[in-house]
Order: structure tokens, then sequence, then C-alpha cells
């Protein structure tokens, strides 16, 4: 089989990406906006709609490290509650709440019984990553789990990927990168992987197919074209 392992991103792809940052925003709002003006103040900032309760395509939170949106929030924070701003972000961000686009159990069980090894590579916090994918219950079902401060660096560089490769031992060009942004396909060209992208985060199929070997409507779909490859 020439897909031997299988790398992929968390939120929205994994997790469905507005039923999960949508929550964590509603909850950052309701714990630092000190007025109605603020809370459009800082939901403009984070690419969120608050009529919609939706994120727009250009979201910064879509694909930037939890401390590129600290950096972003930090100036509209009154500086009486800057200390330990950061703290707060990755503690709502612990908790929120984790809509798995497929039944994450099942699907790893399925490509672990292929023989595929299996890694995640997130711009979100490695404490962050684990927590959800703990919650999920799979966080032992992976061989590799990064974080953008794990020590890799982060998306769209490719550190992560090839530390994935180095860990389980399979060359770059067995292995898949799947996610839902353009950070996620450029990451794994840079690798030398295959790429894959999936419709379950913000971006839609004519910004994702230019670069990427197929788009799937979800994981859901990914055993069956790993399949197809052999």
């Amino acid at each position: 089989m020439p897909i031997q392992g299988i790398i992929f991103d968390k939120d929205g792809t994994l997790y469905d990406f507005n039923a999960t940052w949508g929550a964590w925003t509603k909850s950052l709002l309701e714990q630092e906006a000190e007025d109605a003006a603020h809370r459009a103040a800082l939901a403009d900032v984070l690419g969120f709609d608050l009529e919609s309760e939706r994120f727009r395509k250009d979201s910064i939170v879509i694909a930037s490290t939890s401390d590129e949106v600290s950096q972003v929030l930090l100036p509209l924070i009154p500086e009486e509650k800057r200390d330990n701003f950061m703290d707060r972000l990755n503690a709502l961000a612990a908790v929120a709440p984790q809509v798995e686009s497929v039944p994450l159990s099942d699907f790893l069980s399925e490509l672990k019984g292929m023989g595929l090894k299996v890694g995640v590579a997130t711009n979100d916090g490695e404490s962050s990553a684990l927590a959800h994918l703990g919650r999920s219950g799979v966080a032992g079902d992976f061989d590799f789990i990064a974080g953008y401060d794990s020590g890799f660096g982060g998306k769209p560089e490719a550190g992560q990927l090839l530390a994935f490769c180095d860990q389980v031992g399979v060359a770059p060009q067995h292995c898949v990168m799947v996610g839902d942004s353009t950070h996620d396909l450029e990451a794994g060209r840079k690798a030398g992987m295959k790429v894959v992208a999936v419709l379950t985060g913000i971006a839609e199929e004519p910004e994702l197919a230019p670069h990427a070997d197929a788009v799937l409507p979800s994981i859901g779909e990914l055993a069956e074209w790993v399949r197809a490859q052999a």
C-alpha cells in the first residue's frame, strides 16, 4: 500500500470548526467584553459574525496559533486585565465543546486496522489538543500529537509533519496530510506528502481544490480514498 501514514489537522478536520470554536468565541466574549461595543470589536478582530454566530473566511482563528490570536486581541483588552490573558484563552480552549466530524473512535479503528500510522498536527496548543482528543476518548489512538508549541513549529511550515514521519518511521512520500485550510495543504506539500482537503471547516471546494490531490466532504470518505490509491 503506497500510503502508510496519515496526519490530520484537528479543528475543521477531526472536529467541526464552527461548532467547536464558535462556542469558544462566545465564551471568550462573555468573559472578556466590557459592553456591547467592546464585544463587537473583539468579535470583528476574530472574524466572528455575531448575528449568524459563524466565522468569516478571513478569520484569524481558522489557521493561526493561540499566540497569534492572543497578540491580535491583546490591544483590545484593558491593561488591568492583560495579565494571564493567554492563560485565560488556553483555559477556555481546553474546555471548548468538541463536535466530531464523524465518530472518531470507529474511524480511527478502521484506519489502524488498515495498518496505517496516524497523527495530529494542530496550530492549537498541545495541552488543548490532548484535552480535546482525550475527551473524545481517542488521544491514545494516535501515534503522534503535536501543537504549535511542541517544538516543531506550526503550519504552514512542515516541521510537525516531518516530526511525525520521524517518529513513526514512514517516509513523507508514503504519508498524507488531511486538513481543511490552505495552511494544512501548504504544510503537506512542503513536507513532500500527498494532501487531501475536507469541507468540514470554513474554506470551500473552489478555494481548496487547486492545492489538493483530492477534496472530500469529510474524513468519513478517507478510508475509501486511501484504498483506491493502493
